[in-house]
């Protein structure tokens, strides 16, 4: 498959205790595992097509038509007749059409990728000249891959106040299931959803994980959060066949849980996802992007983010310095702010979340500070959402990738270095990432590698450049949890950086991928 390009470090400092930018030489990376591989049991919802097995018993056709990426399948054609081998028409139901050789003496495997997303309908037929016979089977086949579709921010649900879901805090150790297919214009048929969940008015510590219903609860998590806390936390999560998605309270006490959803994934065309160099759109502490100096409390900004043809971006939005308890909202320009929100912060927090937000009409996006006092703002684009895009999402079963705390899982993670980790070439990782443990400040940066798995077999491997990104910041003894969208690069190797000066430890969850092909 053909890769993103190499996701560079963007422009300027993320604010944190610990930065980015000095020479200090890392540390010694730990080993990696073997790669990724979605085709190989990760994938969801990957499947297998085949024809009627009818037929005669002088010449009788077969088809199997197995998912292998977001818009390809691989065909098995086979016969029930050894001698000769008879050359058999395939007609992809788009357009194109191709001719192999088959007998029953094997089967013969053919691959095709579809343009766009849909359903189609793959016919072969076979003839025998010389006994005057044929067969015609068919297959109907739906590609695997999944489109975005932008919507609101709009809040589906709010326990705080009976919205979605009955009024009153979710039970410790219990889940609330959300309607998310057939909610408001939201169409049947979704295969995922993306929400910004909170977790607020905590009364001990815990976890949420959001998962589909029917499911198997994953030992995933999306948001971890302590007493006193208020959480939130984008999660890209698969919708279950009734339409629902569950919300699992994994702490000692009830929590309020809150879902504003920007979007959806389903398995048509609609606008496809590019992943890109993280580009530093905001900075108010440098006028980068709008005005120098902090944010007003209640005040907003606009700033043009993506060309025209585009629908929704992908962002990593921090607040630092701010001088009170609050939250940001990120919204489409022109339209008026909702009530949803993306990034809760308090007094002198550091704290960054990922959004995916609807762009308006002249790709701009409008950031509106609800606190009543000023904060600084810091927005990074990491993708883009349009029609022109081929990166079709898919969903895989949520596995835990790394976990630095099992010994079996990386081992240590460096201060000051990094953790490699092989993917296959898939354009961008529905990745979350938490830290814990933490003895100190730091922040994680997320990038992909210059070097391949054989430099690192081989003793070849370069010294990667340090990031001065970061995908989350934390302070000592708090676990920190954030989404991202990561690019595997040329190579298919991403790199997770420990930037602080002290231990901690990282957790990687797998929960999807974009694939171009």
């Amino acid at each position: 498959m053909s890769a993103a390009a190499i996701v560079a470090a963007s422009i300027g400092f993320i604010p944190g205790t610990a930065q980015a930018a000095d020479p200090v030489k890392p540390a010694a990376q730990a080993a990696g595992a073997p790669a990724v591989d979605p085709t190989k049991g990760v994938a969801a919802g990957f499947g297998t097509f085949t024809s009627a097995a009818t037929g005669s018993a002088q010449l009788s056709l077969f088809l199997s038509a197995r998912m292998s990426s977001a818009h390809g399948f691989e065909l098995t054609t086979s016969l029930n007749r050894t001698a000769p081998p008879l050359d058999t028409t395939i007609d992809w139901g788009d357009g194109t059409t191709d001719t192999v050789t088959a007998s029953g003496a094997w089967e013969t495997r053919t691959q095709h990728t579809y343009k766009e997303l849909g359903e189609y309908t793959i016919k072969a037929a076979v003839v025998d000249p010389a006994l005057g016979t044929h067969d015609t089977k068919e297959v109907r086949v739906r590609t695997a891959g999944s489109e975005f579709t932008p919507y609101g921010p709009t809040r589906l649900l709010d326990t705080r106040s009976g919205t979605g879901a009955v009024k009153g805090k979710v039970k410790a150790y219990s889940s609330t299931r959300l309607k998310v297919a057939g909610n408001g214009s939201i169409p049947t048929g979704v295969t995922a959803v993306a929400l910004n969940v909170t977790a607020t008015d905590t009364t001990s510590g815990g976890h949420v994980s959001v998962f589909a219903s029917g499911a198997t609860r994953p030992t995933a998590s999306n948001i971890n959060f302590e007493a006193g806390q208020t959480v939130p936390n984008l999660v890209i999560a698969q919708v279950g066949a009734d339409g629902y998605v569950e919300l699992y309270n994994g702490g000692w006490e009830p929590v309020d849980l809150i879902a504003d959803v920007t979007g959806y994934f389903g398995q048509q065309e609609a606008s496809g996802y590019a992943s890109q160099a993280p580009a530093r759109v905001v900075d108010t502490r440098y006028g980068t992007g709008t005005q120098r100096g902090p944010l007003a409390g209640q005040g907003s900004f606009t700033v043009k983010v993506a060309e025209p043809g585009t629908t929704a971006v992908a962002l990593n939005v921090t607040v630092t310095n701010p001088q009170e308890a609050g939250h940001l909202t990120v919204h489409p320009a022109g339209q008026a702010a909702p009530t949803t929100s993306n990034v809760n912060f308090t007094p002198g927090q550091t704290v960054a979340n990922s959004v995916i937000v609807p762009v308006g009409k002249d790709g701009e996006i409008t950031v509106r500070n609800g606190a009543w006092a000023p904060s600084d703002v810091i927005v990074d684009l990491v993708g883009t959402y349009s029609t022109a895009s081929a990166g079709a999402y898919v969903p895989v079963t949520p596995v835990r990738q790394i976990d630095t705390r099992e010994s079996w899982s990386k081992g240590p993670w460096p201060t000051r270095g990094y953790l490699w980790q092989a993917f296959s070439l898939e354009q961008a990782w529905v990745l979350n990432t938490t830290v814990t443990n933490t003895r100190g400040a730091g922040f994680l940066s997320v990038a992909p590698d210059p070097n391949s798995t054989g430099n690192y077999a081989g003793g070849t491997a370069v010294t990667p450049e340090r990031p001065v990104s970061s995908t989350l910041n934390w302070t000592a003894g708090k676990t920190v949890a954030n989404l991202v969208q990561a690019s595997a690069g040329d190579n298919g190797v991403v790199d997770f950086w420990n930037q602080g000066w002290d231990r901690a430890d990282l957790v990687v969850d797998i929960f999807g991928y974009y694939d171009n092909k």
